[in-house]
């Protein structure tokens, strides 16, 4: 699997595959799944167990034309004041059908840009989902922080109810590349940023950076990945941009003739991973790097890594509640998506009931596909042990299912005694390898390139 055209011919450059973030993928949800279920399903959390919590704020002070989000643009405080009292009923309604008990093991804030709110209203929020549900004991609180959109009030706000770690954008440093996405970032912002995170004692530090940019480059590239690493991040994600114009109307701004070639955009991310790696960060999946000492680097020696919404976890708990227009939510019986549209969500909340837009039901079928995929995103083998002990299924059907994808990947995907395992030298296909144990139909789905 060292050269291209090995690559090539099991489809990397051609193939539009899901980032598999979930299974199975959103696309694939319904209205069958309604307001009354996801409070059923809250109401079913055990008392005393833990969930995650994500917050959605679709509000950015500016588009960036290569984000593909749900957000809106606002000049204006008002409907982001409007949108938090929204959210502050929500938050009642949670607490209103949770079990005595119950608490965070994650809380994350995203978005659009979290960091526009004021800070008299991060302390609102923030007092508000802890009135609802506790930070547990070694629970992480991470907020995604745009450096233009950030000062002392707000990061002190955030401090003060305990955010340990900080997640950035960089997406790229050079200025050339950030005109033509939409996203004027200077190095020297971003650092003050990052000082300003530091010294209130936050532990941790994520960043974001993108690869297949318009005019990106080996040069440009390695530039980017450089300034990055001299600000010490903990854990970085280098996720490869996704031209989707027809899902996301300003990506139109994007000079598409511009664009490297998939050959090239394997390039870039070989580029960056090597540099990433020769820093110390452990490659963690098929997109994220961290220190050794980061979270996700201990799930990964432990075989705990976990694979989300968000991208890699290390978070256990078996509920992922998402609050906020858009949010989606992950429970044992399957996912919960609140509307899209903020005049919508902000009415059904309103109303006194949830905001539940779609969903899907989970079937004995995708428990275990979902588990299937997940292993291979995760740890690139899928143990013939583990499946057997938790799911009903006939040793023979696995075997089955596990040698039919072998042979259609001959050379990528090999058979032991233990299942199955990608060479590292094929790890390039393992979005699309997980695919083979997709039984949904992805041709009207849209997904971005495999690489």
């Amino acid at each position: 699997m060292k050269h291209e055209s090995q690559l090539a011919r099991l489809g990397l450059f051609d193939a539009k595959v899901p980032r598999y973030t979930s299974y199975p993928t959103s696309p694939h949800f319904n209205k069958d799944v309604a307001p009354s279920d996801f409070a059923d399903w809250i109401s079913q959390v055990p008392e005393g167990g833990e969930i995650s919590l994500y917050l959605h704020v679709p509000f950015c002070r500016r588009l960036c034309w290569f984000c593909a989000c749900r957000t809106q643009g606002t000049q204006s405080s008002d409907p982001v004041r409007a949108y938090a009292d929204v959210l502050l009923a929500e938050l009642k309604l949670l607490k209103s059908r949770l079990a005595r008990g119950v608490t965070l093991s994650r809380l994350h804030w995203g978005g659009g840009t979290p960091t526009l709110m004021p800070a008299d209203m991060m302390r609102r929020i923030a007092q508000a989902v802890f009135d609802a549900v506790p930070l547990g004991e070694g629970a992480e609180f991470s907020v995604e922080i745009d450096p233009n959109e950030i000062d002392a009030p707000r990061l002190d706000a955030l401090a003060e109810f305990g955010m340990n770690r900080a997640s950035i954008g960089v997406q790229d440093f050079d200025p050339k590349i950030q005109a033509v996405i939409g996203r004027e970032q200077s190095f020297e912002v971003t650092q003050k940023a990052v000082d300003m995170i530091r010294a209130r004692n936050v532990q941790s530090l994520n960043a974001d950076i993108l690869y297949g940019l318009p005019h990106q480059d080996h040069a440009t590239i390695t530039r980017s990945v450089e300034q990055l690493l001299a600000l010490a991040p903990d854990r970085v994600a280098l996720y490869g941009y996704a031209h989707v114009p027809w899902m996301a109307r300003r990506q139109v701004m994007i000079p598409s003739e511009h664009l490297p070639t998939p050959q090239e955009r394997l390039a870039l991310f070989e580029t960056a991973r090597d540099l990433f790696t020769a820093a110390g960060h452990v490659e963690i999946g098929i997109d994220h790097f961290a220190l050794p000492s980061d979270g996700l680097a201990r799930a990964q020696r432990a075989g705990k890594l976990r694979r989300n919404f968000q991208g890699y976890t290390d978070d256990q708990a078996t509920a992922l509640i998402g609050l906020g227009a858009s949010s989606i939510s992950k429970f044992p019986q399957g996912y919960a998506q609140n509307n899209p549209a903020t005049g919508a969500y902000t009415a059904a909340i309103q109303s006194g009931g949830f905001a539940t837009a779609r969903g899907h039901r989970f079937s004995t079928d995708d428990k275990l596909r979902a588990r299937l995929i997940e292993a291979l995103m995760c740890d690139f083998k899928i143990d013939r042990s583990e499946i057997l002990s938790n799911f009903d299924i006939a040793p023979k059907d696995l075997h089955g299912m596990l040698s039919e994808a072998a042979v259609k990947f001959t050379g990528a995907l090999a058979l032991t005694p233990q299942g199955v395992e990608i060479p590292l030298a094929a790890r390039a296909l393992t979005r699309v390898i997980a695919r083979s144990f997709d039984a949904y139909d992805l041709s009207k789905a849209g997904h971005s390139s495999a690489i």
